[in-house]
């Protein structure tokens, strides 16, 4: 296993290493909604950029590419067009997004009270997408490459009892055969079936998903091997806001997919020990509100970096995509939350940062996990 920082632009940087050199790519970049005035936001990556990522991915290596919901229509165009296959979209969503909104009647009383200009943030989304396969079927592919396949069982979510069918050895199926009669061997696995949705475990979310019956949660309390899940919570992790919230006996169906709160100060700072202090600029999101007075309030964390990823949301992705042992590469590293997840995940992990103090920063959080260059 080993850490790969490359400092500069990625176009830049990608052009050193090797065609068919990666496994996996899992990255946060820009959104293209100059983000609190970031000239690193001004634009989604071009497809110059997909271009070269795709390059040095394997034949049939999946990537999973975060944005938000204003320009995720120009994010999978240009992934599209750089010649990836999209396979999905994983949807985060969160209670903890302020709404950012004008209140027109404010600002001019002639206005109709209570209109606003938008409404609040409660998501962002994970293009799943896939570079074509250099062999006929999906299992040459992983045969030749390692690539082709996502971790189903690897990354099921909860720890109760369910049967399936497996098919050949190989995959899951609720079909079937056109016998009549299942074609595969019955088999009890932990957890269920992993889906496109993952959300952050807060009251606000619950909320939303319909009542279903409840369901045991027993040995749901373990979170072994970082699997941060939906069940039994009692808040011995950091959690940030969700830390309060036990949602053992819940019957809603969010206990059927990933969970994972947004990234707590102490997940953020963790292995910048000498770094010091400062105040940053806040995205208005949960904590960073005066709820008496309408003002931003400047959080004081160690890293500066305004959106952090939660590592054990970045750790679940790097296993869904990557092979056992595999390289995980992340274009737009940031404060490297990527690459502290893929090597938490035993994986090896390259990265590319422009800024150098974001640099700084993604280098102190890998070095404490693994050797890094």
């Amino acid at each position: 296993m080993s850490v790969n920082l490359l400092h500069g632009d990625c176009l830049e940087q990608m052009k050193q290493l090797s065609d068919n050199s990666v496994d996996s790519i899992v990255t946060d970049p820009p959104y293209g909604i100059s983000f609190m005035a970031k000239k690193w936001d001004y634009d989604v990556p071009s497809v110059e950029v997909w271009k070269e990522a795709i390059r040095v991915l394997k034949p049939g290596g999946h990537a999973l590419i975060a944005c938000g919901t204003r320009t995720q229509h120009r994010m999978v165009v240009n992934i599209e067009d750089a010649g990836f296959e999209i396979r999905d979209v994983v949807s985060w969503i969160y209670g903890s997004g302020f709404p950012k909104s004008l209140n027109i009647h404010k600002k001019d009383e002639r206005c109709p009270d209570g209109w606003g200009t938008a409404i609040k943030p409660a998501c962002e989304f994970f293009t799943l997408c896939r570079k074509p396969l250099s062999e006929k079927t999906i299992a040459k592919n992983v045969l030749k490459w390692g690539t082709g396949g996502i971790n189903i069982d690897g990354c099921r979510v909860g720890t109760d009892a369910i049967t399936i069918n497996r098919h050949d050895g190989q995959s899951n199926s609720l079909v079937e055969s056109t016998k009549g009669k299942w074609t595969g061997k019955k088999e009890v696995v932990q957890g269920r079936f992993p889906a496109n949705l993952i959300h952050d475990g807060s009251q606000e979310v619950l909320e939303l998903f319909p009542e279903t019956k409840s369901r045991s949660n027993k040995g749901a309390s373990s979170v072994a091997n970082s699997r941060e899940v939906y069940g039994k919570y009692t808040g011995k992790i950091d959690c940030g806001a969700s830390a309060n919230h036990d949602p053992a006996g819940e019957k809603g169906s969010a206990a059927r997919f990933f969970y994972c709160p947004k990234a707590s100060k102490k997940d953020r700072d963790e292995g910048l020990e000498g770094f010091e202090e400062k105040e940053i600029e806040s995205d208005l999101g949960s904590g960073d509100i005066c709820k008496k007075r309408e003002y931003r309030v400047h959080p004081i964390r160690k890293n500066t970096h305004p959106t952090v990823k939660p590592t054990a949301l970045m750790q679940y992705l790097c296993r869904l995509i990557t092979p056992t042992g595999g390289v995980v590469l992340d274009p737009y590293m940031g404060s490297g939350s990527t690459g502290k997840a893929a090597v938490k995940e035993g994986f090896s992990f390259i990265g590319c940062e422009l800024d150098d103090d974001y640099y700084k920063i993604a280098k102190a959080r890998t070095h404490q996990l693994g050797k890094t260059k």
